[in-house]
């Protein structure tokens, strides 16, 4: 403990941290090294680190909470998802679980929660929640998020909060002549509850897809394939803490095929025949570890879906899948360094339709990407490997090169690595696929994330320039 204090004076706290770490390791219960702990990770920023130690030494008891800038959200909705409130001690699952609430809500895209000592040994919590209100902040603003995929033919028209009450509407209009597509999502608190969510959503798309290189089926090349597919929904999702949540929902489908050859509509009749389908899915996603003195968290996911084919000869089909994703700021206060791991794995079975085979590529339909293989060929989707069965590993990091008042840019390197395979023989990759590259990720207004990637394939050769926008 002394150690600590002569590095605090030196003002190296990276060094004091560690004293002070050592100093648990002999005493636990210490009440000044908990003290003095906690302190140095507030005074980083790192509010989970600092909460951590206080904890265990009843602090930081609150004197007051209030909200930055003054919320349109209707108050008892408000106050359900923060939970908390003087003079009660600001524990981190409180932390966690409003963050994991305000979320929930779907207006808040950047909640923080900002401490300042109020005397006594006690503190004032200040939420700041930047809220999306209608449009967006502004007009502007919200003009900017509904127009930002012209680029590629798409706008993202939304409104939020609508009544005050967390009811949003959000679409995507896309008039793309190879990948025409129509999306709706309505989604509100249920029950009044900021921690049950119910989500509507209708699909809608008409598509034209290129197999040349992806199905390997007798016959003709399939350059021509299109595919129409109409689906509707509805999922509840519930914030059970901080730590985990969990989802249910159901979806009807109706899917048609054309410009089929005679070979592919026989050796593919059960991904290739057209009908009616019902889908059930249930998921899981949980905080599998978290460390807030290293600023790093493993957390992991796991999905089942089960579903029926309804055309005459098909029937029943499932899916399981599972993630486990690692994020890490290796500096100890701000984000002028990030890094991101992801491994990925899931298996179809029996009569799966062709557009629920998982599809490894860089797509903005798709989220399995490959940044090194595009996903389509001109315009047409099919140039991604398909297949019943995956496993994807993603690997980045990116490090803040600019940032002003307006936006922030992000540069850094990825290495992905996947394989794909299908036991029908008809699809999947003949070995496994390494990708790497550069990517530039552009934050503005903090509202939305233009993405823009370099990739190579390193077994093929192949070249991927890639643009996207992420809300």
């Amino acid at each position: 403990m002394e150690l600590a204090g002569v590095d605090y004076k030196l003002k190296n706290t990276r060094a004091a941290k560690r004293e002070l770490l050592a100093a648990l390791e002999l005493d636990p219960h210490d009440a000044y090294t908990r003290e003095f702990l906690g302190t140095l990770y507030f005074l980083d920023g790192n509010l989970e680190a600092a909460l951590k130690h206080w904890n265990s030494i009843e602090k930081p008891r609150l004197r007051n909470v209030s909200v930055q800038p003054p919320a349109k959200l209707d108050p008892a909705l408000l106050q359900n998802a923060i939970g908390f409130n003087a003079p009660q001690i600001l524990s981190s699952d409180a932390l966690l679980g409003a963050e994991a609430r305000l979320d929930n809500l779907g207006i808040y895209p950047h909640p923080r929660v900002e401490l300042a000592p109020a005397g006594g040994g006690n503190y004032d919590a200040t939420l700041h929640l930047p809220e999306r209100d209608l449009w967006g902040d502004t007009w502007w603003e919200g003009a900017l998020s509904w127009l930002s995929g012209l680029p590629y033919a798409t706008v993202y028209p939304a409104i939020y909060n609508l009544d005050h009450e967390a009811l949003n509407v959000t679409s995507l209009l896309r008039w793309d002549s190879e990948k025409r597509r129509a999306f709706a999502d309505v989604s509100l608190p249920l029950l009044h509850e900021s921690k049950y969510r119910l989500r509507f959503y209708f699909d809608g798309r008409d598509e034209n897809w290129n197999l040349t290189n992806t199905f390997f089926g007798a016959g003709p090349v399939l350059s021509d394939l299109n595919v129409r597919r109409v689906a509707g929904g509805a999922e509840l999702r519930s914030v059970v803490s901080g730590r985990w949540s969990w989802s249910t929902g159901l979806e009807v489908a109706n899917r048609s095929f054309r410009n089929l050859t005679p070979q592919a509509a026989v050796a593919g009749r059960s991904f290739f025949t057209g009908g009616n389908s019902l889908t059930y899915w249930a998921r899981v996603d949980r905080s599998l570890l978290r460390l807030p003195e290293r600023r790093f968290t493993v957390d992991g996911s796991a999905e089942g879906r089960i579903g029926r084919e309804f055309a005459n000869g098909l029937g029943s089909f499932g899916t399981a899948r599972g993630s486990l994703g690692a994020h890490w700021f290796p500096q100890a206060k701000g984000d002028d360094y990030e890094m991101q791991a992801r491994v990925r794995a899931g298996e179809s079975f029996g009569d799966v339709p062709f557009d629920e085979l998982f599809q490894l590529g860089i797509e903005r339909d798709n989220d399995l990407w490959l940044r090194g293989h595009a996903g389509t060929s001109d315009g047409r989707k099919g140039a991604a490997s398909l297949g019943r069965r995956y496993f994807l590993t993603n690997w980045d990091v990116d490090k803040n090169v600019y940032g002003n008042g307006f936006f922030t840019v992000k540069l850094g390197p990825f290495v992905d690595n996947g394989a794909i395979a299908d036991s029908s023989g008809l699809f999947g990759s003949e070995r496994w696929l390494w990708d790497a590259g550069a990517q530039c990720k552009i934050r503005v207004l903090g509202t939305m994330t233009i993405i823009l990637s370099y990739g190579r394939d390193l077994r093929g050769g192949r070249d991927a320039f890639y643009g996207t926008v992420v809300h």
